[in-house]
């Protein structure tokens, strides 16, 4: 060693340092790689991406291999500073030297490369994996050796490395995923997707128009009655029945009978000839699953019942479609015909208005494992029926009776922008 000159080992220090610096920073490039990202890139054949997942494949060895490159040259580094120390100023410069070193790596080798890697993973790991796949080939007696005593060392302690980590995301991760994701998805797009994620959640029992919201045709009213109705009738599908919604007969689409109505040929006989078959839906049906339903049965309206077989409401297509897409369609049954906005900031809102629809609508935080409606929210949380006047505070928001018919409430007052801390977890 004396004969080599000082600026060739200062020469060679420089590089081992350099390549310290590649092994710590392809290390946390590779380890950083977004995995989702990795697959779409591999997927339409990037190369940097096609041998930086083949080589994730198999972590122990990939950590395995890098360990051992990171610590041989690291090593030997410090070896050269000894020696480089001892021609410098004798035995008293060795820890002056280990010392320089040892913040030299720190620095150049450790810190920086990796915390670019961490901020620029691709550019760091696509490049380092053209680098590590032939010198894995190479080292791969090697690294064979180390990673069997380490496994076997992992096995003492009741690990398999055969238990690879699922890098599958729940729901809420998925949620995150979708909220993070800032201007890449249009907040539009952005509460779509959150939409479709909840349909689980969501059953048709949150969603339905109420039994005495559901407008049909009764059998058992005049033929004038009924052609008044069938010819004023907002509705493209009706449910016709007789006397009751329970003695339901089934459904009637108007564009079918608009043909023989406008020959003048429509009449009881060919009203029931054109009835199609009525849809049960359970109550506790998630809407993903009533959306397949609907799809495989080719049908877009559904009477919902409860365990005992008796209708609760009814279900459509569209009211599932609004819960991905929000408000679309005009119908009286519109969020506009619930709500009405006041001057003051406040709205008058119907009773029977779902729970959901009015957190939808005006951005509120209302309690949604309860009642489904309004007027259950405030009976629940009174236990009573409230006199019109009444004020109280619903999860924060303050709400004011303006009319009570009968057992249930008709009308509410509500403030929204003016929410308080609610004192209790409950309503």
């Amino acid at each position: 060693m004396d004969d080599i000159p000082l600026a060739a080992l200062f020469g060679a220090l420089f590089i081992l340092i350099l390549l310290s610096a590649f092994f710590s920073g392809s290390e946390t490039g590779l380890m950083t790689l977004n995995r989702y990202r990795l697959r779409h890139l591999a997927r339409i054949d990037h190369a940097g991406a096609v041998r930086a997942q083949r080589l994730l494949e198999k972590p122990d060895r990939l950590i395995g291999l890098i360990l051992l490159g990171n610590n041989f040259v690291n090593i030997l580094a410090s070896s050269l500073t000894t020696i480089i120390a001892l021609r410098l100023g004798g035995e008293t410069a060795i820890a002056a030297g280990a010392g320089l070193l040892t913040l030299v790596i720190l620095v150049f080798a450790e810190v920086t490369p990796k915390t670019l890697a961490a901020l620029h993973p691709e550019r760091v790991a696509f490049p380092a994996a053209f680098v590590y796949g032939p010198l894995l080939w190479i080292c791969y007696p090697l690294v064979w050796a180390i990673n069997t005593v380490t496994n076997g060392l992992l096995r003492l302690f009741g690990i398999s490395t055969r238990d690879a980590t699922s890098h599958a995301l729940s729901q809420e991760e998925l949620r995150t995923v979708v909220m993070e994701a800032g201007a890449m998805i249009p907040k539009r797009h952005q509460d779509m997707l959150l939409n479709v994620l909840d349909l689980e959640n969501v059953t048709v029992e949150d969603i339905m128009v109420p039994r005495n919201e559901i407008v049909g045709i009764d059998l058992s009213d005049d033929w004038d009655s009924i052609m008044e109705q069938l010819m004023a009738s907002s509705y493209t599908r009706l449910p016709v029945y007789r006397d009751s919604i329970d003695q339901v007969e089934g459904f009637i689409h108007l564009r079918k009978v608009l043909p023989p109505m406008l020959r003048g040929e429509l009449d009881r006989d060919t009203l029931m000839s054109l009835i199609e078959e009525p849809l049960f839906v359970p109550e506790n049906t998630p809407l993903s699953r009533q959306l397949l339903n609907f799809q495989r049965e080719h049908r877009r309206v559904g009477l919902v019942v409860n365990e005992y077989g008796d209708i609760q409401g009814l279900a459509t297509l569209e009211d599932i479609l609004e819960e991905v897409v929000g408000e679309f369609t005009t119908d009286p049954s519109a969020s506009g015909r619930h709500f009405r906005p006041q001057e003051d900031g406040s709205y008058l809102v119907d009773g029977s208005t779902s729970v959901r629809e009015l957190n939808r609508a005006l951005n509120m935080e209302l309690p949604t494992d309860g009642p489904r409606t309004l007027n259950g929210l405030v009976l629940e949380y009174l236990e009573d029926i409230p006199q019109p006047g009444t004020s109280l505070l619903l999860a924060g928001y303050p709400v004011d009776i303006v009319q009570t018919k009968g057992n249930r409430v008709k009308t509410l007052r509500l403030h929204p922008h003016r929410r308080r801390p609610p004192r209790d977890s409950g309503a």
